[in-house]
């Protein structure tokens, strides 16, 4: 047997043709080695880009939950039980259309002496006044209009304490705009961000009351007739209103005043305008100023006030 033959008789492979099967293999190694980097790195980044938008979805809904969760636990820092204390009359035209003569006058003048009677502060504590009103609520405007002039000077003159509680007991009437509420919520905004203008934002927002089954004011003009009133801080005023900061807390002060009116003997809210003097229910007419500053003297008069004098009119 030739030394050039295997032992099978075949002749050995040549060294280039080795070589190229090597170097085939070679570089079909380094193909696949490239393929499989190359899944890898789009498998990461697969993986980074669900990871970042499942992220970014987690985040918005996160900041969505507690921006709403915010929103509803908002309550007015001014609200004492529900209800605001007015502090300041100013910036109030106390003369009102269809209020008697004998007790309109002009905020900072001097009202001519009637025979009215005219509750006096005395060392006892002062008389309190309380109204639950809906600013939809029509008897509310009769009551506001009416008794603006004499509330307003009692309150100057520190012979009352008079506050407000804000309901929407007519939020179905409206046009599905829920003016009820929405105004109820703007009052509380005027109240905790300026609250000296919260008597004439209130006293405005009566007076220039929309119709009953209308759609009533945007939260737009709520923030215009805000700002109209003279608050002090228009900016912060007008994105509580805009963004409904206490629509939550107006619903569910709503509800409490169903439910139950503090420090009364069982007094319900069935409707408004409610006025309370001292927990007692003003049941007399709402469009009387007369009649009614008679019941706020005759509530406890010996303990809390003193009946001055009728004081003729000079005559010319």
């Amino acid at each position: 047997m030739s030394s050039d033959q295997t032992p099978s008789g075949e002749q050995p492979a040549a060294p280039e043709a080795r070589d190229r099967r090597e170097a085939v293999r070679e570089k079909a190694q380094k193909v696949h080695a490239k393929q499989t980097r190359a899944r890898r790195i789009r498998a990461g980044i697969i993986g980074v880009g669900i990871v970042a938008v499942v992220g970014v979805v987690a985040v918005c809904v996160t900041w969505a939950v507690i921006s709403t969760t915010s929103t509803q636990a908002l309550t007015p820092a001014a609200a004492k039980a529900d209800g605001f204390a007015v502090t300041d009359v100013d910036g109030v035209v106390i003369a009102q259309e269809g209020v008697n003569d004998s007790t309109s006058t002009e905020a900072g003048t001097t009202p001519t002496a009637t025979a009215d009677p005219t509750p006096a502060p005395t060392d006892a504590p002062e008389i309190e006044i309380r109204v639950y009103v809906d600013y939809l609520s029509t008897g509310s405007a009769e009551f506001q209009l009416a008794n603006a002039p004499q509330l307003s000077t009692w309150v100057d003159e520190g012979a009352v304490s008079l506050t407000y509680y804000p309901v929407a007991m007519l939020t179905a009437k409206s046009n599905g705009t829920k003016y009820s509420l929405r105004a109820a919520a703007a009052s509380a905004c005027v109240a905790t961000h300026a609250s000296d203008a919260f008597f004439a934002f209130n006293n405005a927002l009566l007076n220039q009351q929309p119709d009953v089954d209308a759609d009533g004011y945007s939260d737009t003009e709520l923030a215009d007739i805000a700002q109209a009133s003279g608050v002090s801080n228009p900016k912060v005023v007008r994105a509580c209103i805009e963004n409904g900061d206490f629509l939550s807390w107006a619903k569910k002060a709503t509800e409490r005043a169903v439910e139950d009116i503090p420090e009364t003997d069982g007094v319900q809210l069935t409707g408004t305008p409610l006025v309370l003097v001292n927990g007692s229910v003003y049941v007399g007419a709402l469009d009387n100023p007369k009649e009614f500053a008679q019941f706020v003297l005759t509530i406890d008069s010996d303990a809390y006030y003193q009946t001055p004098s009728p004081t003729p009119t000079p005559t010319p």
